[in-house]
C-alpha cells in the first residue's frame, strides 16, 4: 500500500487533461471500465463467457492463457498481430470508442501481452518496452527528479549501475549504492529527499537475495516506493509484488522470451495511480515494444514453467558438481546447503524453485576456460534461454563497471556466470568439466 504522501504527489500528477485522456486509453479491462472508463478493452474484441472457464486457475493456467481467448470473429486461438500504427475512428463523437488511436500509445497485441504480464505478477496493469533497460529507464524517469534520491542495491545489473552513474546522476538525481542482504542498512542511507528503493533480486550475477518484505516494510514505513528487479527470479520463482513491492522490473528478454529471439522488458504496477504514471512516461518516451515481438513473447512465455523446473533441477544438479570440482573454488547458488541467504531464498521463493542462474570462481585463467568450452555450451551474453549460455563477467556483462566497485561486491577476475538450459545436464556437466580439467 502507498503512503498517504505518494498517493497524494500521485494524484495531482494524475488529474492534469493530458493524464485523463491517456486514462481513457488505458484501461485494460471490464473491472475498470465499470469505474467510470470510456475505454474498450482488447477483451470486448477477444471475449468469451467467463462460466466457460473453471474458477482459480493456478499460474501454469495463466501463464498460457491468461485472459487470451478465441477470437469471437474468426475463432483464432491467438491474438492475432496487429501491424497498424493508426486505428479508423468512426467519427469525431466515437473518438476512442474502440479504445485505439494509434500504435505508440496502445496497440492490441502489446495491449494484450502487457495485461498477462501483469497478471501472472499480480499486478493491476504493466508497460511493455523494448528492452530490459528501457523499463529500468522507465521506472526512474516516472518516480525520480532533480535533487531526488535513490536507495539502489550495490550489486545490479551492470546497465542499471551505468545508467545510474553515467546519465541520472549529472542530472542531479542522487543515487546510494547500498548492500541489500542487511534491510537495515537499506534503513540507514534513506535521507529526506528519498524517493524511490531499488532492489534486485537474486542479483546479476552475485545471486544475492533481498529480503524484500522487510524493505518493503522499511519504505512504507518512510513514504516511499520500492521497486525490484525480478528478472533472474521470474515470477514462477518470486513475485515482489506479493512481498510488498510497489512495482517489478522484468527484462522480459530472458526468461519470458526464453529462446533468444526477441528482447523486451516490463514494469509492473501495483495499484492504479502507479500505473497511470508509467503509462504516461512511456507515451511521452515513445518507449513501446513492436505488436510482433509482443506475439511472439505471448507464445515463448506459454512454457516458462516446464522452462524454469528443468533449468532450476538442472542448475543444482551443475552446482553441486562444481562445489567438489578441484579447478573451482566457489559455488553459488540459492539451492544449494553452502549459500549464505539459503533460510530468505527458501522463505522466499516459491515451490522449492531457485532458477537456472548459477556462478563459480575458477583457479585459473577465465578466458582460456571460455576459449575451450565445447557446445552445448554457448559463449555469449544473455541468459534465461532453452540453450545454456557460460559469460565471464568481467569482461564481458559487467566490463562497464568500475573496477574497485566490482571487486567490492564480489565480481572478481575469475568470475564465471552461467545460465542453465534445458539441455541433458549430464552433456553440460560433462563439457565443464572438460574445460576445467583443461585448466
Amino acid at each position: 500500500m502507498l503512503s498517504g504522501k505518494v498517493a497524494r504527489n500521485l494524484s495531482l500528477r494524475s488529474s492534469s487533461p493530458w493524464m485523463r485522456h491517456l486514462n481513457s486509453i488505458c484501461s485494460n479491462g471490464s473491472s475498470k471500465a465499470a469505474s467510470g472508463s470510456s475505454v474498450v478493452s482488447l477483451r470486448r474484441c477477444l471475449s468469451s463467457e467467463a462460466s466457460n472457464w473453471i474458477p482459480d486457475v493456478s499460474l501454469d493456467t495463466d501463464v498460457v492463457h491468461g485472459g487470451v481467448v478465441p477470437c469471437e470473429k474468426t475463432g483464432a486461438i491467438l491474438t492475432p498481430v496487429y501491424m497498424s500504427t493508426t486505428f479508423v475512428q468512426e467519427s469525431v463523437d466515437k473518438y476512442l470508442e474502440k479504445g485505439y488511436s494509434y500504435s505508440r500509445t496502445n496497440n492490441p497485441t502489446v495491449k494484450m501481452l502487457e495485461e498477462k504480464v501483469a497478471k501472472i505478477e499480480n499486478g493491476y496493469d504493466s508497460i511493455c518496452v523494448s528492452t530490459g533497460m528501457a523499463a529500468t529507464a522507465s521506472c526512474i524517469n516516472a518516480f525520480m527528479n532533480t535533487g531526488d534520491h535513490c536507495v539502489i542495491t550495490n550489486c545490479s545489473y551492470g546497465g542499471t549501475n551505468r545508467i545510474c552513474r553515467e546519465q541520472f546522476m549529472p542530472l542531479g538525481m542522487e543515487f546510494s549504492f547500498v548492500d541489500f542482504t542487511d534491510p537495515k542498512n537499506v534503513e540507514a542511507a534513506i535521507k529526506p529527499n528519498t524517493k524511490l528503493i531499488f532492489s534486485e533480486s537474486p542479483t546479476n550475477p552475485t545471486l544475492t537475495l533481498a529480503d524484500l518484505d522487510a524493505i518493503s516494510e522499511i519504505a512504507q514505513k518512510h513514504g516511499i516506493l520500492h521497486v525490484c528487479d525480478s528478472t533472474f527470479a521470474t515470477p514462477y520463482v518470486c513475485r515482489p509484488l506479493d512481498h510488498g513491492c510497489d512495482l517489478t522490473i522484468q527484462s522480459l528478454t530472458k526468461y519470458y522470451d526464453g529462446f533468444n529471439i526477441g528482447t523486451g522488458g516490463a514494469l509492473v504496477a501495483k495499484t492504479p495511480e502507479l500505473y497511470e504514471r508509467i503509462k504516461l512516461i512511456q507515451n511521452m518516451h515513445g518507449n513501446i515494444m513492436a505488436p510482433m515481438t509482443a506475439f511472439l513473447m505471448l507464445q515463448t512465455m506459454k512454457t516458462m514453467g516446464l522452462r524454469i523446473r528443468q533449468q532450476s533441477a538442472s542448475a543444482m544438479k551443475i552446482a553441486t558438481f562444481l562445489e567438489s570440482h578441484p579447478k573451482v573454488s566457489k559455488v553459488v547458488y540459492p539451492g544449494l546447503a553452502s549459500h549464505p541467504q539459503k533460510e530468505l531464498a527458501d522463505r522466499q521463493h516459491r515451490d522449492g524453485l531457485h532458477g537456472g542462474m548459477l556462478w563459480f570462481d575458477v583457479k585459473g585463467d577465465p578466458i582460456k576456460l571460455m576459449d575451450n568450452i565445447k557446445r552445448p555450451w554457448t559463449l555469449c551474453e544473455n541468459l534465461g534461454a532453452t540453450e545454456s549460455i557460460i559469460t565471464a563477467c568481467a569482461v564481458m556483462t559487467h566490463a562497464n563497471m568500475i573496477r574497485e566497485d566490482r571487486l567490492k561486491v564480489g565480481i572478481t577476475d575469475g568470475f564465471i556466470r552461467i545460465s542453465v538450459g534445458i539441455e541433458d545436464p549430464n552433456d553440460l556437466i560433462r563439457g565443464l568439466d572438460d574445460a576445467l580439467n583443461q585448466l
